[in-house]
Formats: C-alpha cells, structure tokens, sequence
C-alpha cells in the first residue's frame, strides 16, 4: 500500500463512503450524541475527533488522527454473531493500517459517561506513548 494512503486520515476512502458519513453525521444515535457532545472542539485532553469519519471502505464513529485511534458505539445489532464477525474483521482491518480500536456499548456511555472518557483518556494517553516509541525508533 502506498505511504500516502497510508499516511492520509482517510485511508483511501472513495466518495460514496464520504456520502454516506455525512448522512450518517445527520442521524447519530443518542449515544453517539452523548460522546460527541464531550468529544468535539478539542474537549477532551485537547485531542481532535472527528465523528462518522470515512476511513477505507467504513466508516469510524469517532476518530482522532494524531492517536491512529478509532471510538465505536456498539447498539443492539451488535448482539448477533453475524455482527460480532462482521466487526471482528472490521478492527483486524484497521489494526492493519496501525489504527487502535476500542468499543463501547450504546448502554456503557448512557449510564456510565464519566468511566467510558475516563477509559478514552487513560487509552490516549497510552497511545501517545506507543506512537511517540515508535517515531523514536
């Protein structure tokens, strides 16, 4: 894969994808909307979000580009097998352009916000570490 689809926030995205994100952005679910709130303008350790962000052929529910990291919100389709393989192959994916992936539950962020940035925060600060190793080496 060439260095500059690596190296681009989008990872060779095409424009239908583009399309259907900035849909998607129109019609985030409440939970969506809950991490959004806190994780837009640089809210959250001054780290930059971008929500429903194209990334190859998905597309990421949030992700900050300095962090190589994406935030998913799992609803009730995620409970079948069919989905849990589907997502599987989704994070082996973006693990393979060197992307972090962690995973909520639509349920985590509405009743327990405060633990699921918590758990953002201690993950970022994390991998800032690990992405500052690796520019070093």
């Amino acid at each position: 894969m060439p260095d500059s689809i690596e190296r681009s926030m989008f990872y060779g995205a095409k424009p239908p994808i583009f399309e259907k994100a900035k849909i998607l952005r129109s019609k985030l679910t409440g939970a969506e909307k809950l991490l959004w709130d806190k994780l837009r303008n640089k809210q959250l350790a001054g780290l930059r979000f971008k929500s429903q962000h194209p990334m190859d052929i998905f597309i990421a529910d949030f992700y900050c580009h300095q962090l190589m990291l994406v935030i998913e919100l799992d609803g009730g389709v995620h409970n079948t097998l069919e989905q849990q393989e589907y997502d599987k192959g989704r994070t082996a994916e973006l693990e393979a352009f060197g992307i972090k992936v962690i995973r909520f539950t639509n349920r985590q962020v509405i009743n327990d916000l405060d633990n699921v940035l918590d758990k953002i925060r201690r993950i970022a600060q994390i991998r800032l570490t690990e992405l500052n190793k690796e520019m070093e080496s």
